[in-house]
């Protein structure tokens, strides 16, 4: 049984931690400055290409120096911006802006060097407003729609006439229709190739902030838990202590002690409250309470054995393979709620499947990984989708579903991750990766014997 939980891959996986790091909106801001360098690239191909194509094929003559100091201009432009792009952490609005109005002023003087209004090519003005409108603040874009149109004005009036070659009116229209239809296609692939890019960009930028809301929420359902089952462990903590003493004094009386029958059930019963007190002690542990305690030093395989003596305590006859896959042992704290967290795994594989548990345990020195299979009919797939959501329970129970919520939450907060799968070949796999780091008490190994 345990060489087929080894086999196991993960398939559903909660979202590492890690995807706090970046804020949403700073990796958009990044991605779409990404996008604004690539077309910039583009734009100077092109425009490279169409001089070289008007110059050589048509016979016009252009002012080549001037328009090559322009494309170097942006060339130079783009070389910083590529290494800004990859020195940052994030893109302002401002900086978003300041790159398409240079792409606007090289785009006007190339259009005053050939032209100007005339020039088919003044219709790439709608592709600059059109990326602004996507990506700039509503100011930005009513500053960059302004400025296009002073600068198409001012194209009507000032500009560098083309010298045309002999053709009259009815060839000069045909080179207008011509630039105009190439315009178009620039026009409209150009859209369709960044927009795609932007948008997708944008949506991903909102999945990330719908997945931090949602974290959000799960955190504060966290702590009103918390609070409630604090409150409820202290109100529980004077009955018990009554109880406790009502029960030691019964264990002196001689209708009890002369008993032995009833001296075992009084046994039992002394037992099962210190149970209860140990249980709201972990939970005052695990809510941030009595701190005063020091913390428990032990190694990995000391804190897993120690884990499973007192979870086969609590569950008589269950029958639990372990599997130890380390021969290097380190030294940890033992943390009261990774204890909690992970006997409320083994409780949920030994509900659904009480014949047989699997666990195995290893690390390579930087995870410790813990994966518990049962035999049980597995995780249908709806669970799958909503794992470590509340509420989301197999066992039909009101308010159930809060066990694995904990546990991805808990394992998320110590910089891990969950998984669960169904197996090949029937049960269900939960996975726990930790980082050894939120565990390690010091870099001195400790030989395991």
């Amino acid at each position: 049984m345990s060489a087929r939980l080894l086999q196991q891959q993960p398939r559903h996986a909660a979202p590492p931690a890690g995807a706090r790091a970046a804020a949403s909106g700073d990796a958009a801001g990044l991605q779409n400055m990404l996008q604004l360098i690539q077309l910039r690239w583009f734009a100077v191909i092109g425009q490279i290409g169409t001089i070289v194509f008007v110059q050589t094929v048509f016979r016009i003559n252009l002012p080549l120096k001037a328009m090559s100091c322009v494309l170097a201009c942006l060339v130079a432009l783009n070389l910083i911006s590529l290494y800004r792009w990859r020195t940052l952490r994030s893109v302002s609005n401002g900086e978003l802006l300041g790159g398409l109005l240079l792409d606007v002023a090289a785009l006007t003087a190339l259009l005053y060097l050939s032209g100007g209004a005339t020039n088919p090519f003044v219709f790439l003005y709608p592709l600059q407003v059109a990326l602004a409108a996507m990506l700039l603040e509503p100011w930005s874009t009513r500053t960059l729609v302004a400025i296009t149109s002073v600068c198409f004005a001012g194209l009507t009036v000032f500009y560098v006439p083309l010298s045309l070659p002999q053709g009259g009116v009815a060839e000069l229209f045909k080179l207008h229709i011509a630039g105009m239809l190439i315009c178009f296609v620039l026009d409209a692939g150009l859209l369709v190739v960044f927009m795609s890019r932007i948008n997708r960009n944008l949506r991903t930028r909102d999945a990330r902030l719908a997945d931090l809301r949602q974290r959000a929420a799960e955190e504060d359902h966290i702590v009103r838990m918390g609070l409630l089952a604090s409150g409820a462990a202290h109100e529980l903590g004077t009955p018990l202590a009554t109880l406790s003493v009502i029960l030691g004094d019964w264990e002196n009386m001689a209708l009890f002690w002369q008993d032995p029958e009833r001296l075992q059930e009084l046994g039992d019963m002394q037992a099962e409250v210190q149970r209860c007190k140990t249980i709201l002690s972990g939970i005052l542990l695990s809510a941030g309470e009595a701190r005063g305690e020091s913390p428990a030093v032990t190694t990995i395989a000391g804190f897993v054995d120690t884990l499973l003596r007192e979870w086969r305590a609590k569950r008589a006859g269950a029958i639990l393979e372990y599997d130890r896959q380390f021969d290097h042992d380190l030294s940890i704290v033992s943390d009261s709620a990774l204890k909690q967290i992970i006997g409320n795994v083994l409780d949920n594989a030994f509900d659904a499947s009480p014949a047989w548990i699997g666990l195995t345990v290893s690390h390579d020195g930087e995870t410790l990984v813990l994966a518990v299979m049962d035999d049980g009919p597995g995780f249908a797939p709806e669970m799958l989708a909503q794992f470590g959501k509340p509420y989301q329970s197999s066992k039909g129970r009101p308010g159930g579903g809060l066990g694995l919520f904990l546990v991805v939450n808990v394992v998320r907060k110590l910089g891990g991750r969950v998984t669960a799968e169904n197996a090949a070949e029937g049960g269900a796999v939960v996975t726990l990766y930790l980082p050894l780091a939120a565990l390690l008490i010091e870099d001195q190994d400790v030989q395991s014997n």
